[in-house]
C-alpha cells in the first residue's frame, strides 16, 4: 500500500519523465524552427533519413505510434515538399515514403542539432549514453506491460 509520501508530485518518476520531456522539446524548439519541423515532423524525418522508402506502417512502427497517426504530419511533410506519398502497385492500402531532393538536404542543416542538444544538457556523451540505454530499457519493459 502507498504511503502519502509515495504519492508527492516530486516522487514521481512519471513526472520526472514527463517534465524532462517538455524541456528537451522546448530545447529542439528553436533548432526545429529553423528547419520549418515541429518535432514530431523531425522524428518522422529521422526515420525516413534512415531508410528512405519505408511504409507507413514502418515508420509508424518506429515512432512507437498508430499509422493513423502519422497520416497528418506525413500530409503536412508532403506539402512542405519534403516527402512523396505513394500507394504500393502490389497492395493499395499500403502507401510508401520517399524522401524529395528537399528532404534529403534538410539532413545536411540537422547535422548541427545533436551538437546543440549535448551542450544544452551540460551533460558528457557517455552519461547521455547510459540515460538513453535506461530509458529504452524501461521503455521496452513497460511496452510489454501493455
Amino acid at each position: 500500500m502507498a504511503t502519502p509520501e509515495q504519492l508527492k508530485l516530486e516522487n514521481q518518476l512519471c513526472f520526472a519523465l514527463y517534465s524532462t520531456s517538455l524541456m528537451m522539446t522546448k530545447v529542439y524548439k528553436p533548432l526545429l524552427q529553423a528547419l520549418n519541423l515541429t518535432y514530431p515532423q523531425y522524428l518522422a524525418m529521422l526515420v525516413l533519413w534512415e531508410g528512405d522508402g519505408i511504409t507507413v506502417g514502418e515508420l509508424s512502427q518506429h515512432l512507437l505510434t498508430d499509422p493513423g497517426s502519422v497520416t497528418p504530419l506525413l500530409k503536412r511533410l508532403e506539402a512542405e515538399g519534403l516527402l512523396t506519398r505513394t500507394r504500393s502497385s502490389q497492395d493499395e492500402r499500403v502507401v510508401q515514403l520517399h524522401l524529395t531532393d528537399k528532404g534529403r538536404a534538410l539532413q545536411e542543416q540537422a547535422l548541427s542539432i545533436p551538437a546543440c542538444i549535448l551542450k544544452a544538457s551540460q551533460q558528457q556523451p557517455a552519461q547521455l549514453l547510459g540515460l538513453k540505454s535506461d530509458l529504452v530499457t524501461l521503455r521496452d519493459a513497460l511496452h510489454k506491460a501493455v
